[in-house]
């Protein structure tokens, strides 16, 4: 349906394609006024389609946020789709956040020179003109400080269309990594919700927090001469119109998306539907690791309201202090508490599972039931297309949704991960939708992922054996260290 903000030239939507599009969304928004639209995106072609389409066809403002931007296929992509969007005249605003991202310095100095686009990097201790002394005293002197992250993952447009979910932009999150891949959840957001997250993101814009990265980068009086602006602004665009880069059903699908789009306005859900977020920097706490947050606080209330069942998705697994005792609670007076998650054999964290092997004897005599998610799934031949070409070898597939559901009613899709990290850290967005139709349709798939050709029954079935030794021997180590708060 729709994919990232991975668009070539020969993807260009023409003027007549964008204002069919405008206005075929404005006619169903004023249909269903005053209720927001949602659309699952199950998959990461479609979601990275998705991306693709909100950004071609913008036509104002475009504001992105993201946790993780690789300097890979995907990352340069969606690089180069943002700088086209600004040179038609679309104000481009991106926030990152400085752990994970990876970006020439002449890259993110050139984007930020161009007038239409601004990025600011969120707290910026590790990375983003952040030299290897200065990490480590920062580390050293404000450890709570560097480990507050911003975990959020939004994508704007004209204020009227949206995205949120666990998708970072890089290879693995769209089926593009030839090793490792991720079964995701995104959620295509529609109306008057998208206002809501306009005013997070605008929070998170105006904190000392994000700091522009002219700022952080730019050393001495001269800026970036403009002949070298060009000249990698013409290297992304020719990066973008290689056809290595691209799969011809990607290009193809891209160009469909006009006439596609009736269609998927008929599949949207419309509901109320509220977005949750975080403040930046979480909470107030100034010491220890600990804190909640809006987040933390609104999915607690949510699931204390279970009367029969909770089903969740998240990759990984380490309950906060009292989330044993509180889950324990639920199924006492009658909860069934059902949790997808990954085996060691398909986790991408081996510091995060360590947590969950400690506690995990532990959950399981609570009464709660855990599917751990196998590295090469039979589902897998469903979700993931190889959309980047032949594989001489099939990737391994991890679970990286983050997906509540209560009672087969409530649903909640975005960033937060069932860990301490999540609860405490880490700012944190997602949706809330009390709409049976549209949770159960998302339940199921995940019940699906917990089916035994998909997933190992924890407890009933010996799935650590099944992952590389090297894996198992690093996990026993990491499990002797204290790092259950940081998790």
């Amino acid at each position: 349906m729709l994919l990232l903000i991975l668009a070539a030239r020969c993807s260009y939507a023409s003027d007549a394609d964008t204002i069919s599009i405008q206005q075929r969304l404005r006619q169903a928004l004023a249909q269903y006024a005053p209720k927001s639209g949602a659309y699952v995106l199950e998959k990461g072609e479609e979601s990275l389609l998705a991306r693709a389409a909100l950004v071609d066809h913008a036509q104002n403002t475009i504001n992105v946020q993201y946790f993780i931007w690789s300097n890979d296929n995907i990352g340069l992509l969606a690089s180069e789709a943002l700088l086209r969007a600004a040179e038609r005249g679309v104000t481009v605003r991106v926030i990152v956040d400085d752990l994970l991202i990876k970006a020439r310095r002449r890259n993110l100095l050139a984007l930020a020179a161009h007038p239409n686009v601004n990025i600011r990097i969120y707290n910026p201790k590790h990375s983003v003109g952040t030299s290897r002394l200065k990490r480590l005293w920062n580390t050293a002197s404000d450890f709570r400080g560097v480990n507050q992250r911003m975990h959020d993952k939004i994508v704007t447009v004209d204020g009227i269309a949206a995205i949120t979910g666990g998708r970072n932009m890089a290879d693995e999150y769209y089926d593009y990594d030839h090793r490792y891949n991720f079964r995701d959840r995104d959620i295509l957001l529609l109306g008057p919700v998208v206002t809501q997250m306009e005013k997070s993101f605008d929070s998170f814009w105006n904190s000392e927090l994000s700091v522009p990265v002219e700022q952080l980068l730019t050393s001495g009086p001269k800026p970036m001469p403009p002949e070298e602006i060009r000249k990698i602004y013409d290297e992304l665009h020719d990066y973008a119109q290689e056809p290595d880069n691209f799969a011809p059903v990607v290009r193809q699908a891209l160009l469909n998306v006009p006439r596609q789009f009736t269609t998927i306005l008929d599949a949207v859900t419309w509901d109320d539907i509220d977005f949750i977020s975080d403040i930046p920097g979480k909470n107030s706490a100034q010491r220890g690791l600990a804190g909640g947050g809006v987040t933390t606080r609104a999915l607690v209330d949510v699931l204390q309201q279970a009367q029969k069942s909770i089903t969740i998705q998240s990759p990984y697994l380490v309950l906060p202090d009292g989330g044993l005792e509180f889950f324990a609670k639920l199924i006492q007076r009658g909860v069934r508490v059902r949790i997808s998650t990954n085996s060691l054999g398909s986790t991408d964290n081996l510091l995060a599972f360590s947590g969950y092997h400690k506690q995990r004897e532990k959950l399981l005599k609570t009464g709660i039931e855990i599917y751990e998610y196998r590295p090469e799934p039979e589902i897998q031949n469903t979700l993931m297309q190889p959309t980047a070409g032949t594989r001489e070898q099939r990737p391994i597939f991890a679970i990286h949704a983050k997906t509540f559901i209560v009672d087969s009613r409530h649903l909640y899709i975005g960033t937060f991960n069932l860990d301490p990290r999540s609860a405490n850290l880490n700012t944190e967005v997602g949706v809330l939708i009390d709409n049976a139709g549209l949770a159960q349709q998302v339940e199921q798939g995940i019940l699906i992922d917990m089916a035994p050709s998909n997933s190992w029954r924890a407890g009933q079935d010996k799935a650590d054996g099944e992952a590389p030794l090297r894996k198992r021997i690093k996990m026993r180590f990491f499990k002797l260290l204290p790092l259950t708060p940081v998790l």
